[in-house]
């Protein structure tokens, strides 16, 4: 998305005292900040730079590594079954073999449809995780948003070109790692569904009170 045209030569020039461009325009409660009705802000940098994203994505890695090793017992567990099966077979009756083989091949489907399951779970606990983050840290952002006099945070990188001074992501990261910590799993109900616009407040928020069959693949 393209900003506004950079202003022309008859903008060189501040109202009519003629001072420079910026003396005494664009400051924001006397704190240097540059008021304007957009704000950019980066979504991904934002998430994982708090301390709540930061929770999240462990959490994540747990998980991951507890399904990936729970994949590779189970993996082995049916590698030795197979091969139990392949030995035991020249032993066997046909009907008896072709029996057990089935049952193990119905075995290994369910078990990897459990296990794919599992991480598909496990991506949805991403979305809701990101949900949650972006619903809580929304108000903390609303307030920015109220104290620079914009109307819009656009995802920065669907901007093409803009001043460095209108992102907001850094100081974002520190107000809500300041306002939220690494959020509250048991106080969190995370909600699932497609994303939508984010509608912060137009007021600003009261403060804070607190803060082969083939084994299931890795």
């Amino acid at each position: 998305m393209l900003l506004a045209p950079l202003a022309g030569p008859a903008a060189a020039q501040g109202p009519e005292t003629g001072q420079a461009p910026g003396a005494g325009q664009g400051l924001g409660f006397n704190t240097g900040q540059v008021v304007s009705p957009l704000l950019t802000i980066d979504p991904d940098v934002l998430f994982s730079g708090t301390l709540y994203g930061q929770r999240i994505q462990e959490e994540l890695r747990d998980q991951t590594e507890a399904l990936a090793a729970e994949n590779r017992e189970m993996e082995a567990q049916l590698t030795e079954e197979e091969q139990s099966l392949t030995r035991r077979r020249p032993t066997m009756q046909a009907d008896a073999f072709r029996a057990e083989a089935r049952a193990f091949d119905a075995r290994v489907q369910q078990i990897r449809n459990e296990q794919d399951a599992k991480e598909r779970a496990l991506q949805q606990i991403v979305a809701q995780g990101r949900d949650a983050f972006v619903r809580d840290a929304s108000p903390v952002l609303g307030r920015m948003m109220l104290e620079r006099g914009a109307a819009v945070i656009l995802d920065r990188r669907n901007v093409f070109l803009a001043v460095g001074a209108l992102d907001i992501t850094q100081e974002a990261i520190a107000r809500v790692d300041e306002a939220l910590g690494a959020g509250d799993p048991g106080a969190t109900t995370l909600q699932t569904g497609p994303e939508a616009p984010v509608d912060v407040p137009l007021e600003a928020p009261e403060e804070d009170s607190g803060a082969e069959a083939t084994p299931p693949a890795e």
